[in-house]
């Protein structure tokens, strides 16, 4: 009977023993998973702030040379209507000049 109880307290205690580190495994375990999540979150907000500025200095980038090509078709336009007059001037003066 002394063996069964010392078998009995033996078993007990290796149960306890053995029962508490999964426990904690799975508890360091939880907590790992846990912190790289948080991690991994904290990157991915990083990386959407990084593509939202990377997207308005585009924006603004884009802004700039679509201004700078209407501004220099705007003086072409501008230089092409007043070469238009004078063609048309010089070209009224050579009918008139025929006509006389």
């Amino acid at each position: 009977m002394k063996k069964s109880l010392f078998a009995a307290a033996l078993m007990s205690l290796v149960l306890a023993a053995c029962g508490g580190q999964p426990q904690q495994a799975a508890q360091s375990a939880a907590s790992e998973a846990s912190a790289a999540a948080s991690e991994a979150s904290a990157a991915a907000s990083e990386a959407v702030h990084a593509a939202s500025e990377a997207t308005t200095a585009v924006a603004s980038e884009a802004t700039a040379v679509a201004s700078e090509a209407a501004h220099t078709a705007t003086t072409a336009a501008s230089e092409a209507t007043a070469a238009a007059s004078e063609a048309v001037h010089a070209a009224s003066a050579a009918v008139a000049s025929e006509v006389k």
